[in-house]
Order: C-alpha cells, then structure tokens, then sequence
C-alpha cells in the first residue's frame, strides 16, 4: 500500500500539471512574463525530468545507506520543494528550482526504491505486483484532476501548491515501511587483476547490460520514443480549451481537465490488465512482452496525432478527444507497466534493476525537452496543431527501431548468471531487488 501511495502522489501531480498549467500560464500573462507557455511548460518538464534523470544514482545511493533512509530523505525533499513554491509561486524561476528541482530530486529518492522495494517481498507474479502499485498514479490523477480544477477556480494557485506540501508529507510515513528483508553480503575477492578504473567501473556500473546488444537497442529506442510523450499531459487541457470544448468558459475548463481524468482512468485499466498479460506464459516467451510494448508506442503515437482532428467532429468534438485519450490511456499503461519485466527478460536478474536506472535516466531528457518544444510552437503559431502532431511521430519512430531487437538472439541469462555469480557486482538491496525467476 505504501509503493501505491508513492506511485500514486508522485505521478498524480506530474501528470496532472496541464491543468496548472492553465493557470499558471494566465498568471504569468498577467505579469507580464514573455514566451509564458514554454517557460510555464519547462516547470513541469524539471520535474518529470529530474525524476528520471537521478534514478540510477539513486539504485547507488540506496546501496550505501540503504532504500529506507534514500526514501525518508526523497520525502523530505519533495515536501520542502512544494512548501516553498507555495511561497515563492509568483515567479517562474523560483519554481524551476522549487517545483522542478528540489520536488523532482525528491520525488526520484522515493520513487525508485519503491518499485526496488517490491522484489524484496514478491517474488513471483512481479508483472502483476508492478501493475497494480504502477496503477496508483491513475487513481490518484483521476481524483486530482476534479480536485486541482475547483481549487484552481475557487481559491487558486497557491492552495493548490498547498495541497501539494501536504501529499507530498505523506511519502515521508511510506518511506518508513520500506525495510528491506533480502540479506545483503560482502562482495568476493575478484580472480582477475584489472585497472584501478575498472574496478571502479564494476563495482558501480553493472557493464554486462551495455554489453548486451539487446539492451542497447532498447535503451536507445525508448528515450527516442518519449520526445513527445508528455507533450499530452503537459498541454492537452490548453489545447482543449482553445478549441473550445463549452462556450461557457467554466464548463470549458471542467471538461478540459476531464480529458487528464480520462487519460487516469484508462491508464489504470491498461497497467492492471497489462501485468496480467505479462506474465502468461506465451508473452513471457521469446521477447513477445516487447512486441507489447512496440503496439503501445505505434498506438501512442497516432492518439497523439488524431487528437488534433477532434474538431472535426463538430457537436461531438469532447465525445471524440475523450474516445481518444481514452485508447492512448490503455497503452500508456501497458507501456509504463513492461518496463520492469522487459528489463528482466532482455538482463537477467543481475542486470534489471541498474537496466531500469538508466532507462528512466536516459528517458528524463526527451521528457524534459519535449513540452518546452511544444510550448515554443504554440508561442509563435499561436496552435497546438504542429505541436500534436509533431508529438505522435517519436513514439512510433521508437516501435519501428525496437524491430531492430530481433536481429540479435537472446541470451541465456541463468547459465549466464550462474558462470559470473557475484563476481563483478557486489550484493546490495537495489540489485537483489529483482528475483524473479521466469
């Protein structure tokens, strides 16, 4: 319940940050501040980004101190970062650090070891375990999507933020259930002499992964896939508001913010029936769980695309972006949720959870990039239209390279453990995290 919790606050407020967007971009209008919707995109952006980005030195943190005290001081952090961009919310540049520095560094701190956490109490059905704790940041995305738009049109930004602090206190008490119960042991004595760097090298970076074509190819093709994946949540209300989907302005914005709701909703279905299908024993096999995968990115990408077509629905332009966001939902479930099992099927359990470390690292680039690309475009066209579009071109560029996986054979990654058996990585909670055996 704790890693639900986690997911669920965590993501609730990043993936619900179009619908402050909103508001911060009037507010910032007012102010007089220029290019106020790439600037406004970038807050969400930081954090979403930092996020990813600090997640394989975080796998290194928690190796040292442990998942227990990273997790308490990621609450801490988070909570500190929302308190003061209550306070200092009026100006943009306090919350790239606030918002999207100090609440992402936190939010990274919790967030890995509480997908870590999990291989130390589930060892089977791990697909089925991940899709339901990943399921949390759907529910709670549905609820703060009602709940962020009637603070937002009642009182504001700043109790908004407020709310934000008091959530965020919360990962402080999940934090402190996360007690490992795998043993850790001290590292062997290596049999071949080697650099000082190496060492080094071996000790901190498990470099069988990036020996390992397969996990190239992936870890190269799903960053490409994501340059436009949060370009949705960051922008979708916006877009829908400039449609517009009411003439009423307040019924406007309510439907508008509905469409992240929806987009929530669907998502959960997606990761909860998508973990399930994970684990059958003809998706475990012969990598078939990325083909999953490559469906999710290739139907992500013309979602995307097909939203900016909604208007010609006429009368039925809500019914059309709901229907739309209602399908790219469900494979953005299924995408998030075979992240951790594909990394187990294509690295062993030695290598998955540094494989995930980087993965999300690599990913915090294209998602910090693309809503700020998206907001440039929509400050000197005045549309959302190219901006849309060029977003639903990534994802299915991804699918196509993700082919590419099926030129290289699997391998063996049981006799493959069992030949190197501890000899480069030292035990730790992160790498026993996943133990999964197929």
């Amino acid at each position: 319940s704790s890693c639900f919790l986690v997911n669920g606050i965590i993501f609730g407020i990043i993936n619900t940050f179009g619908i402050l967007f909103v508001q911060l971009k009037k507010d910032m209008e007012e102010a007089g501040v220029e290019d106020a919707a790439t600037k406004c995109a970038l807050v969400g952006s930081l954090t979403i980004g930092t996020t990813f980005f600090l997640s394989f030195l975080v796998g290194m943190l928690a190796d040292k101190i442990g998942l227990r005290l990273t997790s308490i001081i990621g609450g801490v952090l988070a909570t500190l970062g929302m308190v003061l961009s209550a306070v200092g919310y009026k100006h943009i540049e306090v919350l790239y650090v606030t918002y999207g520095i100090m609440f992402g560094t936190g939010s990274s701190l919790v967030y890995t070891p509480s997908l870590t956490i999990l291989g130390h109490y589930f060892r089977k059905k791990l697909g089925v375990v991940n899709g339901i704790v990943t399921a949390g940041s759907s529910l709670f995305t549905i609820g703060l999507s009602f709940i962020n738009q009637y603070i937002l049109e009642t009182h504001g930004l700043e109790p908004c933020l407020q709310m934000f602090a008091g959530l965020s206190s919360l990962l402080i008490l999940c934090a402190l259930t996360f007690i490992p119960v795998l043993p850790t042991t001290t590292p062997p004595v290596r049999e071949k002499k080697m650099s000082r760097l190496m060492e080094v090298a071996e000790k901190l970076v498990y470099l069988d992964n990036w020996r390992n074509k397969r996990f190239v190819v992936w870890a190269f093709a799903i960053p490409l896939a994501l340059f436009g994946y949060f370009v949705p949540y960051c922008h979708l209300p916006q877009f829908a508001k400039d449609i517009p989907l009411d003439q009423d302005d307040l019924i406007n914005g309510e439907k508008a913010s509905k469409l992240i709701m929806c987009i929530g909703v669907s998502s959960g279905l997606g990761r909860v029936a998508s973990g399930f299908i994970a684990d059958l024993p003809a998706v475990k096999r012969n990598g078939n769980r990325i083909i999953l995968q490559q469906i999710s990115f290739f139907s992500i990408g013309i979602c995307t695309m097909l939203l900016t077509t909604a208007q010609l629905f006429g009368d039925n332009v809500f019914l059309a972006m709901l229907s739309f966001c209602f399908i790219l939902g469900i494979f953005d479930g299924c995408f998030i949720t075979m992240l951790g099992p594909i990394a187990f099927d294509i690295c062993g359990p030695a290598g998955a959870g540094q494989a995930i470390g980087f993965l999300l690292a690599m990913c915090s680039i294209p998602l910090t990039i693309g809503p700020p690309v998206a907001g440039a475009i929509y400050d000197k066209v005045g549309d959302y239209t190219g901006a849309f579009l060029g977003a639903g071109v990534p994802p299915i560029v991804g699918a196509v390279v993700m082919l590419t996986i099926r030129c290289f054979p699997p391998e063996d990654q049981d006799s493959k453990l069992s030949e190197k058996k501890a000899k480069y990585l030292p035990q730790s909670e992160t790498k026993n995290s996943l133990v999964e055996k197929i």
